[in-house]
């Protein structure tokens, strides 16, 4: 019987007992009452096909069961449970950190093949449904994550705009640059500013860095692209843009798009190789189209 030490055990024991001893009680008490109770009393006027309703107040028994139910559900939530007791809830968090530190120590050194091989396992299970197998967001269902750490997914902002990734400065709208500046602004953030580090137009580097300043970019992204000083939350450092870390975020807070709410991944616990892993896949996807 060493079980009943549990705290949460021995409560679900008694609450076993009590609900069936209850449960004989009223059953007897309601066959009883099917047995021997007579269809008298005042109607209400709602009637229907002959049928009407006793004019009744509530059960008192019901009532006490009721006010009990609420008394023991507050209990229950703030006191009860999982207050010095088993939490299934905790064993499980401890269980996923563990194996996340033996993940994350079997598979540091993976090569950049294998890195991308993992992510792709992951968005396959994780993020096919939404973004297509090709990850191109299926005709518009989801962003195209094609495009993604690259100079077509700036572009791809700069003419559309940004939404739901839950920053203090609100929405980014659509900043009307010709595509020639959008192009010239992605190479500026891909090769100087993203700690990526490289752009596939690289002559265009100095006039994106001009737009950049006199198209009101640095008003939200701060000079540098890494936010405003001392703003922390205000809108995305643009130093993260393609890696790791900006993938963690959307991971962690979710993002809403135009089509709906991607909900967060956090409750997935994935350590930070599989991040990893799908940072590295997802910057290996090359745009199918020029849509």
């Amino acid at each position: 019987m060493g079980w009943l030490s549990d705290n949460i055990n021995l409560f679900g024991l008694i609450a076993a007992i009590v609900i069936l001893v209850l449960t004989v009680y009223v059953a007897g008490v309601l066959i009883k009452k099917m047995r021997d109770a007579k269809a008298d009393g005042e109607l209400t006027d709602h009637k229907w096909d002959g049928i009407a309703e006793f004019r009744n107040n509530l059960p008192i028994g019901w009532v006490v069961s009721f006010l009990v139910l609420i008394l023991w559900g507050f209990w229950y939530l703030f006191f009860g449970y999982p207050m010095d007791a088993y939490s299934q809830i905790g064993d499980y968090n401890q269980q996923v950190q563990v194996h996340n530190k033996k993940f994350e120590e079997k598979w540091k050194s993976l090569s950049s093949e294998d890195m991308i091989n993992m992510g792709q396992g992951i968005f396959l299970v994780q993020c096919s449904q939404c973004h297509g197998i090709t990850a191109e967001g299926m005709h518009g269902k989801a962003q195209n994550l094609t495009r993604w750490g690259k100079e077509e997914g700036i572009m791809d902002t700069v003419e559309h705009g940004s939404v739901g990734l839950g920053y203090d400065g609100g929405e980014m709208p659509p900043l009307g640059l010709s595509k020639e500046d959008a192009k010239a602004v992605a190479s500026y953030v891909m090769a100087d500013i993203s700690d990526l580090k490289h752009t596939k137009y690289p002559a265009d580097v100095q006039k994106g860095k001009e737009v950049y300043n006199n198209a009101g970019c640095a008003g939200c992204h701060g000079p540098d692209g890494k936010g405003m000083p001392g703003m922390d939350n205000f809108a995305p450092d643009l130093s993260k843009y393609g890696t790791y870390d900006f993938l963690k975020r959307v991971l962690d807070h979710g993002k809403k798009g135009h089509i709906g709410q991607m909900p967060s991944f956090a409750y997935r616990n994935f350590n930070d190789t599989q991040i990893k892993a799908l940072a590295e896949y997802i910057g290996s996807l090359q745009p199918l189209s020029e849509d």
